[in-house]
């Protein structure tokens, strides 16, 4: 098969899980007084650091570290976390590359042991060997961080790819020299994930699937 290591982001790829983002954002606006962006473009917040988003959407620089700590009540503490679902399909997805002897893991942005307690409720952690995330501390936070981390932890066989929904994922695989899987079904745009010379971009986890345990010709 093409691949024997297979990392998944979590937010947009795994899980559908901006409407918790979003609300939580969007209260952490509030609270701060800050306009609020049209919901359509709050999309983009879904997935890459706080620290690179909120500044986006107009929150100043003394102010970020307020914003973060607003969402974070709200997401936490006030049940951002469970506005939340699998995708159709990616369970199914999960169980057969399992069967096929394929490595799974997961490299998030999302502090570690939240992405751990969101996995656990959705009874994704059995097909995982290792989830990967951010520090509390954001000492470790973008994904070429979190990557390099996982890697450390479980090797790289030569046969690993990233999978994820933004080309942040792209962005953040190349830095490791790993290639980079797109999926349409997230919050990033597929231009950018082309921009960012994503390996293959697909629209299911069925294609996604077919493609992962395909062989390798090169």
């Amino acid at each position: 098969m093409r691949y024997q290591t297979i990392i998944f982001d979590l937010d947009g790829t795994l899980t559908d899980s901006g409407e918790g983002i979003m609300n939580s954002a969007i209260y952490a606006f509030e609270q701060l007084g800050i306009a609020v962006p049209d919901r359509q473009d709050l999309r983009r917040i879904v997935g890459p650091p706080l620290t690179y988003s909120f500044p986006l959407f107009g929150v100043p620089e003394n102010q970020v570290e307020e914003a973060i700590r607003l969402y974070r009540d709200q997401y936490n503490n006030r049940g951002g976390k469970y506005q939340n679902k699998v995708y159709p399909g990616i369970e199914e997805m999960l169980k057969q590359l399992k069967q096929a002897g394929c490595h799974l893991c997961v490299a998030t942005s999302k502090p570690e042991p939240l992405a751990q307690e969101i996995m656990e409720g959705f009874a994704l952690m059995p097909y995982f060997e290792v989830v990967a995330g951010a520090s509390w501390d954001r000492s470790r936070e973008t994904k070429g961080d979190v990557l390099q981390y996982l890697l450390s932890l479980t090797g790289d066989t030569g046969k690993t790819v990233m999978v994820g929904d933004t080309h942040f994922d792209v962005i953040g695989a190349h830095e490791l020299n790993i290639p980079g899987i797109g999926v349409t079904w997230g919050y990033g745009m597929k231009e950018e994930m082309v921009k960012a010379e994503a390996e293959a971009i697909v629209d299911s986890p069925e294609e996604l699937l077919a493609y992962l345990l395909s062989a390798d010709f090169s």
